[in-house]
């Protein structure tokens, strides 16, 4: 079956976003987070070894998906796809960009904060979005309004998202999964706490299943 960008969301609760300084700590993170339960990540495109990370986790942890975030041109998204990113989220939404997602032969998750991105990325054949900055942009009550005229959209709330306001979010008929930085925290990274970032995880995908009880 063909991923969609729609069907990619529904992979997984929880979108690990993880900014990665040290491309060393690429490998050891996706198998961190593979252990807790979570085998998807977005690599942030911030810092200058992120398309390198983007590779190892793609050569050395087949079992875990990885794709490319915070990709704001054109240039970027063809560094992404060639470094082998398997998804592509963005902060926001252009028409050259949208343009340029029509030839990708993966999914693509544009960012929106208005109905007007919204009826945008509708208009390229997006189903399926990256409600951010969430909580900055107006948090679950601007979420519920946007959707309520878009029953087609499927929302991924990024931005102020954690173990405080994870189950809000999910518990909304128009959210997929929500994207977060708090599994994968920099000063984690930089003292290899690799078993702390798995509890993390776990402790995430275990607030998650509660929901289903």
């Amino acid at each position: 079956m063909q991923v969609t960008s729609h069907s990619l969301l529904e992979m997984t609760p929880v979108m690990p976003v993880v900014q990665i300084t040290d491309a060393e700590q690429a490998v050891p993170i996706a198998h961190a987070l593979r252990k807790g339960g979570i085998a998807m990540l977005e690599i942030v495109m911030r810092t200058p070894v992120s398309l390198e990370a983007i590779r190892r986790i793609r050569a050395e942890v087949p079992d875990v998906i990885v794709g490319a975030g915070t990709v704001t041109d054109v240039a970027k998204l063809e560094a992404a796809v060639d470094a082998g990113c398997e998804f592509v989220i963005t902060p926001g939404l252009t028409r050259t960009m949208a343009e340029a997602s029509q030839g990708l032969s993966m999914p693509m998750v544009p960012g929106v904060s208005c109905a007007s991105d919204i009826m945008l990325g509708l208009e390229y054949g997006f189903t399926a979005f990256k409600f951010f900055p969430a909580e900055s942009s107006g948090g679950i009550s601007a979420l519920k309004a946007l959707a309520a005229p878009f029953s087609q959209a499927t929302f991924c709330p990024t931005g102020g998202i954690g173990p405080h306001n994870l189950v809000d979010y999910l518990s909304l008929e128009c959210v997929s999964c929500v994207g977060g930085s708090w599994l994968t925290p920099v000063a984690l990274q930089r003292r290899n706490a690799w078993s702390e970032i798995t509890e993390l995880t776990q402790q995430a995908v275990n607030t998650v299943n509660s929901l289903a009880l």
